[in-house]
């Protein structure tokens, strides 16, 4: 049985190209609180190596990805700033 991942905050992306999903993920997360989840979509191919970038020099947790029919999906959690 899969158990499908929730998020308490979502952000699309869909139909915008490198930099922007970044770039809006950056102002999203600032916007929420420590260990909240927040759900991305997005289309553009980059996203699959700049995604998990963002994880790596940011802190916060990319705790699943996921393709279907042209859109990307992650799921971050946001760094408690231990």
């Amino acid at each position: 049985m899969t158990t499908k991942r929730t998020a308490d905050h979502e952000l699309d992306c869909r139909n915008t190209l490198c930099p922007m999903p970044i770039i809006r993920l950056r102002e999203a997360i600032d916007g929420i609180e420590a260990g909240a989840v927040i759900r991305v979509l997005a289309t553009d191919p980059a996203s699959v190596n700049d995604m998990p970038a963002f994880a790596r020099n940011t802190g916060h947790e990319l705790l699943s990805s996921s393709s279907a029919g042209g859109v990307y999906e992650y799921f971050f959690r946001k760094d408690s700033g231990s």
